[in-house]
């Protein structure tokens, strides 16, 4: 607590001093289009939002981010890990090339994901095409979000039709690497009191590894009717198609970073090194206010996912004995989950006394049938999943078949060495209610708290073993939020979450009696949110996050050890119009963490926990019609590995951007990334899987709207 103190103190100190008149230059009297705005002060308008309460962002008492989609097509977003760069407190891991995973405040998740409020946690690349903005919450939080959260969550909210509008943007793009990508967003007001849209994409991948190709289509139809002035349905269908190549990345050597003399080599298999993705996702959420004071709605959700990926990588490089020779392993992994999820809510505002009251109360219900299987790959020559390969580009290994490095002819095969084959069915029940209390003009109190029922049963298909477990949890949370001045609060919170032992993926129950609890974090943090102007905010927070996790003692099966690790941390972050010309969003972020065992403290630190990150992006209009963009993202080395023998070294990458508007309906831009032409390692995944960055490269957007 002595560190985290000290941040406080720190916090405080800067709080005070930025709120000192500021003054950012003479705002021109020229016109200027396409400012950035983050949507309202309020996070709902229309939109379903993580916090499913109509409060102002100057009074939630947690650390978020708010990316809009004007924001994402400026930037040239393309991916939720663009976002992530440019996000404090996050940052993101390789997801073995095949799906998004960030790390939440140094917690690593692939299953934190929601999608207009609901949870959508299986592992594939998100698409941006039919977003209106992105939410990012950080700390664990569970009474909104259930399960899971342990660092944070990430929230998409899509578009919904627009009654009374009929309009279609498009946007058409290609990039250096021989990529290029197709959306449609197009809406038709039907009647008075109902609306169709439509948003569509296609996109041809391409980057600058060897092999790297890929497709995905996306289409998701949505039709909003208000049945009455009280009454409104969304609802929405969403079809995703989506494969691409595999890559893993490459090894550390000696030194534990990565050899950049492999940078050019992919260690895979250029013909069966693939994922797919077939998903249908069908929502509806209806509203209804019953008074002015008192507002409900209720949401469905049922989404069918066949996810497959089979993959090679190097699993393992000895560079001081072997320096030319790499191992490589590989594995087959299938998953079909159905989720279906209802979920409704009351929101009620009232007062007792004189002291205000904003009270939401819920329910839940989940149902997932989740299959999952994994084969190991086997080699004809070492009968195992390990085979040994000189490196060169490109290896000699396609299709499965080629010469190992003693120069004998060896194949693969992915349909006999199963690892493993389990059916799991998942039933959640959740029920939680918070109070946001108005105690005066200045002080607002946030007491909640949910209670979750997990019940998982996992058949091994092999071993025709069924094992089930059922946990049942509390989750409180409590906040404070001191406003001062109508544009600056303070806060304070505390908030826990837990994640069942079958983990993310409900493939297993660890344990061998099945004894196991939950792990659980609980967050505390404290935090100033400062409204400078209309348009351009300044939030802060120092937090610790506290994992507990249970194991098995060593000298006694019976009894658990409760093993606590910390991390610690601060962050900030500006954003929006400092005049009417310039958007700038910048953020930092300091962390702190280090592994604990049986033993106590280890000295080691938490892998994928960069202490210092820094990002910083400006749009500046020169004109009415022409704007540039320029901005930085810098990661500190972090380790890979938890036993800190490999490391990812620090970098520094530019990007940047020009627009020019043709016409009020037609726009032209260029966006660059690496303008340094860095060579760079963002990511990885484990000890020999390190991701390359990609070299200078560029896109041509060409947008409007009619």
């Amino acid at each position: 607590m002595t560190k985290l103190s000290s941040y406080l103190l720190g916090a405080t100190a800067l709080s005070f001093t930025l709120t000192a008149p500021a003054a950012f230059g003479q705002e021109s009297d020229e016109a200027v289009l396409d400012e950035i705005v983050v949507i309202g002060q309020y996070l709902y308008t229309d939109q379903v939002n993580a916090l499913k309460t109509p409060t102002p962002v100057i009074d939630v008492p947690q650390s978020l981010s708010i990316v809009t989609a004007d924001q994402i097509d400026q930037q040239g977003f393309q991916s939720i890990g663009d976002i992530i760069d440019y996000t404090p407190g996050v940052n993101t891991s390789q997801g073995e090339g095949h799906r998004d995973a960030v790390v939440f405040r140094g917690v690593r998740s692939t299953a934190d994901f929601f999608i207009d409020g609901v949870r959508d946690d299986v592992q594939y690349y998100r698409p941006l095409y039919n977003l209106e903005q992105i939410e990012i919450l950080r700390g664990p939080n569970a009474l909104l979000f259930g399960r899971g959260g342990s660092g944070g969550i990430l929230n998409r909210v899509t578009k919904k039709g627009v009654v009374g509008e009929t309009f279609t943007g498009y946007q058409a793009s290609a990039d250096t690497f021989g990529g290029y990508g197709v959306q449609l967003d197009s809406n038709i007001s039907t009647s008075d009191t109902s609306a169709f849209r439509i948003n569509a994409m296609y996109e041809s991948l391409e980057n600058h590894r060897d092999f790297y190709d890929g497709d995905r289509f996306g289409i998701n139809p949505t039709a909003r009717f208000e049945l009455s002035p009280a009454t409104t349905l969304d609802l929405s269908y969403e079809y995703l198609d989506h494969e691409r190549f595999i890559d893993r990345g490459i090894p550390t050597g000696a030194d534990g970073r990565p050899v950049e003399a492999f940078e050019n080599i992919v260690f895979g298999d250029p013909d069966l090194n693939e994922t797919k993705l077939e998903a249908h996702l069908l929502r509806a959420r209806l509203e209804h206010e019953f008074t002015e004071n008192l507002k409900g709605n209720f949401s469905a959700f049922y989404g069918d996912y066949d996810k497959s990926y089979q993959n090679f990588y190097a699993s393992s490089y000895d560079e001081a004995s072997t320096p030319g020779i790499v191992t490589l392993d590989g594995y087959l992994d299938t998953t079909q989950r159905e989720n279906l999820i209802l979920s409704g809510n009351l929101v009620g505002e009232f007062q007792t006394g004189g002291i205000g009251h904003t009270v939401i109360t819920g329910a839940e219900y989940i149902d997932t049938s989740n299959d999952n299987d994994r084969f190991n790959v086997l080699w004809n020559t070492t009968l195992d999943d390990n085979e040994m390969f000189d490196i060169q580009r490109p290896l000699n290994l396609s299709g499965g078949t080629g010469i190992n490095s003693d120069g004998v002819p060896t194949s693969a095969d992915f349909t006999t060495d199963l690892n493993d084959f389990t059916k799991a069915e998942v039933d959640v029940f959740s029920a939680y209610i918070q109070d946001e209390i108005e105690i005066s003009a200045m002080l607002d109190l946030i007491v909640g708290a949910r209670f979750d029922s997990f019940d998982i049963e996992v058949l091994n298909v092999p071993a025709d073993e069924t094992r089930s477990r059922k946990d049942e949890k509390v989750s409180p949370r409590l906040g404070l939020v001191f406003k001062p001045r109508e544009n600056v609060s303070f806060y304070a919170s505390y908030s826990e979450s837990f994640l069942p032992r079958s983990g993310e993926q409900f493939a297993s129950i660890n344990g061998a009696a099945n004894q196991l609890d939950p792990d659980e974090f609980t967050n505390l943090e404290a935090g100033l949110k400062w409204e400078i102007r209309r348009g351009l905010s300044l939030t802060a927070a120092v937090f610790e996050i506290e994992q507990s996790s249970p194991q098995v003692a060593d000298n006694d099966p019976e009894t658990l050890d409760i093993i606590d690790s910390e991390t610690q941390g601060f962050e900030a972050q500006l954003q929006g119009q400092v005049t009417d010309r310039w958007f700038v969003t910048a953020g930092y972020s300091y962390l702190d963490g280090e592994i604990v065992d049986r033993t106590g403290p280890t000295g080691r630190t938490p892998r994928e926990l960069p202490e210092n990150m820094f990002s910083l992006w400006n749009t500046y209009k020169v004109t009415s019609k022409f704007g540039l963009g320029l901005g930085l993202t810098y990661q500190d080395e972090s380790f890979i590995n938890n036993s800190n023998t490999a490391t990812l070294p620090d970098y520094t990458r530019v990007d940047a951007a020009a627009y020019y508007d043709v016409s009020e309906r037609l726009r032209v831009q260029l966006n660059v990334e690496n303008l340094t032409d860095e060579l760079y390692f963002p990511n990885a995944h484990s000890t020999h899987q390190a991701t390359v960055g990609a070299p200078l490269n560029a896109r041509v957007t060409i947008s409007g709207r009619f």
